[in-house]
């Protein structure tokens, strides 16, 4: 195999990176990528994104919120987090997980660590899973990528994850929550991921030196490309979800709201609003003011700042509208 060096951390371009590498790349005897992301979201290919974050703590604590091309659900990358991916030439018509896990159990039996996989697709130390798995097809090559949570502020990880209680009915694969773990924290001798990942690499190549693919300057072009093409994109992270409906409500000192949303593709295609405010105009006037609309704050923003909203609402302020309509 031949390894790609990458010591990018912008989740977007590494993405891109390992969906242009596995699309476009052929070495016959495969690829190995080795990678970190600053703290992010990554979203599962057939995931609602909107169902899976805690939106409110992303915003604030500028959080990147990526999909990627495999199934499976959502986890949380950061710096103490180390992704592996592998590319090879397979067509597989089963999804083979444990002859790619293996490799990282075999690194951690280096270290003084034992660890299982168990179900389809974790890797675990008692009981606790610190990997989640993913893979797809195309075209005779499997990519199969999973995490390695190293020494991740697990904090972090259960805060942007941690969903609120609002109703929404999404098609939507959502995610299975699992107890989690940090390897750093069975460790007798105390490494750094980068030094685990030099153990990895290590043992991936049997002790031979590593061969490495170096990327032309055409290439990173491509990546680049793709990058803000589609990884960068609302379209591909939020558009991208599967149809959901949303009904959230709320009670003011003007009176209660509720809205409810039908989203396609991300925009909204249907909206109703009821509630226990006085109103002196038709109300389903301003809800078919949101039909057409992309299903995100600042394009609803500026549809409540040039609406006046008082005839239909009374005195129901703007902000408290956008509560309503925000998940």
């Amino acid at each position: 195999m031949l390894y790609i060096r990458n010591d990018c951390h912008d989740p977007h371009y590494n993405l891109a990176l390992e969906e242009y590498a596995f699309k476009n790349l052929d070495p016959q005897d495969g690829l190995i990528l080795l990678w970190q992301n600053e703290p992010s979201v990554i979203i599962g290919r057939y995931q609602n994104t909107i169902e899976e974050i805690n939106s409110e703590y992303i915003k604030a604590n500028g959080i990147n919120v990526v999909r990627r091309i495999t199934g499976g659900g959502a986890v949380y990358h950061d710096l103490g987090n180390l992704n592996f991916s592998f590319i090879v030439r397979e067509s597989q018509d089963e999804i083979d997980f444990r002859k790619f896990t293996e490799p990282v159990i075999r690194a951690l039996a280096a270290v003084g660590v034992e660890a299982s996989h168990t179900g389809r697709n974790d890797i675990t130390i008692d009981e606790k899973k610190f990997s989640g798995n993913a893979q797809c097809h195309y075209r005779g090559k499997t990519l199969h990528h999973g995490t390695i949570l190293f020494d991740s502020a697990l904090e972090n990880v259960q805060a942007a994850l941690h969903v609120k209680a609002d109703k929404i009915e999404s098609k939507g694969i959502k995610s299975v929550r699992s107890r989690v773990t940090n390897i750093a924290d069975y460790l007798e001798k105390k490494v750094t991921v980068g030094e685990f990942r030099d153990t990895l690499l290590a043992l991936l190549f049997e002790g031979k030196p590593v061969r490495e693919y170096h990327l032309s300057d055409a290439d990173r072009d491509n990546i680049r490309r793709l990058m803000a093409e589609k990884y960068l994109t609302w379209e591909w992270n939020y558009g991208s979800s599967p149809p959901y409906n949303i009904a959230k409500s709320r009670r003011f000192t003007a009176g209660g709201v509720e809205v409810r949303l039908n989203v396609e593709k991300g925009i909204i295609t249907a909206c109703k609003i009821y509630g226990d405010f006085f109103s002196s105009a038709d109300i389903d006037s301003l809800a078919a003011g949101f039909v057409g609309l992309k299903y995100r704050e600042d394009e609803l923003v500026a549809f409540l700042a040039g609406t006046d909203i008082s005839p239909y609402l009374g005195a129901i302020t703007k902000d408290e509208m956008l509560e309503c309509l925000l998940f």
